[in-house]
């Protein structure tokens, strides 16, 4: 069993197609990053960067205790080997896979989180044109990488459905939001209108719909506790006493 420490936003999300497509049983055990719960003690024990989701394998294939990982890409590598599917283990087409995964996890995730952080933020934060088009512009470039790969393959490493497509698909779902048009990119379009009808990419999508919470209902005083917690974090101190 899987306990996934989640919470429905694309990075989550990732790992929920995967294990939908891959049948793998699984727990939500919720991860309220809105609330701080990313920052709690127990958490931390499985996710040092502070950041979710995180993942306990409570039956892991050697047979030992609990194995816990976090970070989405390293969670679909292992999940996906564990599973032996979606991720093929010849040396070309692991690899062809890997490159992809990392491709995600530096740059399409990174870059499109910061374009809707950006584009979301008021007037009050100040003036933001120029960080709305700089990420802006840099995710309409991503679109295009993966535009380009796409053009004369099925899916993001070739004929066969991958962890590749999976980590890449959820933050594409927000496209309208990140300020792209889906006809710019029509072979893109192509590979993101098959995979939004795959029943296992809905689920996995689905995951965790019941988690949100109304920000509507917070008070100012509240939201803004919540946004000093959120934002401009620095380092967490080490403990003392430690190996020097």
């Amino acid at each position: 069993m899987i306990d996934l420490h989640y919470w429905p936003t694309p990075n989550g999300k990732k790992v929920t197609i995967l294990l939908e497509e891959a049948e793998i049983p699984y727990r939500i055990v919720p991860c309220s990053i809105g609330q701080g719960d990313q920052f709690t003690d127990a958490f931390l024990k499985i996710s040092p960067n502070n950041r979710m989701p995180a993942m306990v394998d409570t039956e892991p294939a050697d047979g030992g205790e609990p194995f816990a990982l976090f970070e989405s890409g390293a969670i679909m590598l292992y999940l996906a080997e564990k599973a032996g599917r979606f991720y093929p283990q010849t040396l070309r087409e692991r690899h062809e896979i890997n490159q992809w995964v990392i491709w995600q996890m530096a740059n399409q995730g990174p870059k499109s989180g910061e374009c809707g952080h950006f584009r979301r933020l008021g007037d009050d934060q100040g003036d933001q044109s120029y960080a709305v088009r700089r990420f802006t512009d840099e995710v309409n470039r991503l679109y295009g990488v993966l535009d380009n790969q796409l053009w004369n393959q099925r899916y993001v490493t070739g004929d066969d459905y991958t962890i590749a497509d999976m980590i890449c698909y959820p933050w594409t779902v927000g496209w309208e939001r990140q300020g792209q048009q889906l006809d710019d990119f029509p072979y893109f379009k192509r590979w993101f209108e098959e995979l939004s009808a795959r029943p296992g990419v809905e689920r996995g999508m689905a995951a965790g719909a019941d988690l949100s919470v109304d920000r509507s209902s917070l008070t100012p005083e509240e939201i803004n506790r919540l946004r000093k917690m959120l934002y401009n974090q620095r380092a967490r101190p080490a403990p003392e006493g430690g190996l020097l």
